[in-house]
């Protein structure tokens, strides 16, 4: 090779190596715009967890299983999982809706749907007003998809990471206000304040009306101070519309729904799935399995003590991932992360049993709170699989405009799975009981084989999440 053309070898080759090497200094965060949409946020998990100390004993007063404790399970997962079916039918609708009329709209109308639906459920006292209560949250609410596009759209490449970590962490201080606020069931039992007969008539309508009121305050929060974020209903004034991201985002629009599948975005979504399945199974076999007698395996909590225990683990949670993840993905990589979460559910799976068997020798002993410390802990290791998964899903997007179909797809397909979640994993622990499968263990059988299949899954995510502009 002639010199002159070594040396333009050499000095591309130098050139692209420096290239790859300078990184783009981080971009500050938007703090008011981000701590606002966290905040509302807040209104989902609240609204959805405050309910999980109580629903088991609120599915017994009913009388739905016609006494048969076996079955109380079955109704309660049911009840649970009409939430996640019925979103599942709408959230695609709602999320390309706000690629067209704006991300605002939308938001306001979840936070609505949230509202009346909570206010509804505290006052059923029959199991179809229960359904019509959840069903009527699912259909309004497709808030949690339109929230990723909007974190997304309020980050660039460079803090992208930092930015989604604040949505698992906010998602657990809500799973953890959520328990405390579902302990003030039956309160006419407690607080002598609470005495009267539309508590005694109403025994769950406090913890409704409490988690009902934060999304009322986050609908008049959003209202006043959250903007808009669609590029195509942004005013862009004329001294700016140079600008590169600017003119960029407002000439791009919307691809086909049938453009969306494509393998980036297949494998992020059919992981956020796998992920949300097992989660799920695991959140609605918790308040079961503590609330059950110990002789049809679990461990005989009051629906205070449950509310405590998912409470303070929530709030441990949520420490965590603020301080933690941004430090434990750079070390790892996101990948490695997602797999490491997705392994933590077979231990947690194989520890229900474990639990069970100790309770029936020596009762709710000591060594029994040492098991069930140590799962809720390893629940804390599954949980960072979110922020990483995220990540994943909205560098997959083809485009920002976008982004909005792009998270609907996966909240489709992760409220499916929300809803088969919640509904399977507490079925198959009233058909273990009530046909002695395996013990009654046969649950946790299933379970861990889905969780090593979705381990499967995660290995053809790539290293890193796909570059974004």
């Amino acid at each position: 090779m002639p010199a002159c053309e070594a040396d333009i070898v050499v000095d591309e080759q130098t050139a692209l190596l420096l290239t790859r090497t300078i990184k783009k200094p981080t971009t500050p965060l938007p703090r008011l715009q981000i701590s606002v949409l966290l905040l509302l946020q807040l209104a989902e998990p609240i609204t959805s967890q405050c309910i999980n100390p109580f629903i088991n004993q609120l599915v017994r007063e009913l009388d739905i299983t016609g006494g048969d404790e076996r079955k109380v399970g079955f109704f309660s997962g049911l009840i649970v999982s009409l939430f996640f079916a019925v979103q599942a039918v709408a959230v695609m609708q709602w999320a390309r809706l706000s690629d067209h009329i704006g991300r605002k709209p939308v938001l306001l109308t979840g936070l609505f749907g949230l509202f009346i639906s909570m206010v509804l459920f505290g006052l059923s006292r029959t199991f179809w007003a229960l359904v019509f209560s959840r069903c009527l949250a699912g259909v309004l609410n497709g808030n949690i998809g339109v929230m990723k596009t909007m974190m997304a759209e309020l980050t660039d490449s460079t803090n992208i990471a930092q930015g989604f970590a604040f949505m698992p962490v906010v998602f657990s201080i809500g799973a953890t206000i959520g328990p405390f606020i579902g302990a003030l069931a039956r309160p006419h039992d407690r607080f002598p304040i609470f005495r009267g007969a539309f508590w005694e008539k109403y025994p769950y309508f406090l913890p409704c009306i409490v988690s009902a009121t934060y999304s009322a305050l986050a609908f008049l929060l959003a209202s006043c101070f959250l903007k808009e974020t669609l590029p195509k209903i942004l005013r862009v004034p004329d001294n700016e519309s140079t600008e590169p991201n600017i003119s960029k985002s407002t000439r791009e629009s919307p691809v086909p729904l049938r453009e969306l599948f494509i393998f980036p975005i297949v494998i992020s979504v059919s992981n956020y799935a796998s992920l949300a399945l097992i989660d799920m199974a695991m959140l609605a076999l918790l308040p079961l399995f503590y609330s059950s007698p110990i002789e049809h395996g679990g461990l005989n909590l009051s629906p205070s003590t449950i509310g405590i225990l998912l409470g303070t683990f929530g709030l441990l949670n949520g420490v965590f991932q603020a301080f933690f993840f941004a430090k434990i993905i750079k070390r790892l990589g996101a990948k490695n992360l997602f797999i490491t979460g997705i392994s933590s559910s077979i231990l947690i799976f194989l520890l229900f049993p474990l639990i069970n068997l100790l309770a029936l020798r020596r009762g709710v002993s000591p060594i029994v709170w040492v098991a069930v410390v140590c799962q809720l802990v390893i629940t804390i290791i599954m949980d960072m699989s979110y922020a990483t998964i995220f990540i994943f899903i909205t560098s997959a997007a083809p485009n920002k405009r976008s982004l909005g179909a792009t998270n609907g797809m996966g909240q489709t397909l992760v409220s499916i799975c929300r809803a088969i979640g919640p509904a399977m994993s507490s079925s198959l622990f009233a058909l273990s009981l009530e046909h002695n499968l395996m013990g009654g263990y046969a649950v946790y059988l299933v379970l861990v084989v889905t969780s090593c299949l979705a381990l499967l899954l995660a290995a053809h995510l790539p290293s890193e999440p796909w570059q974004r502009d």
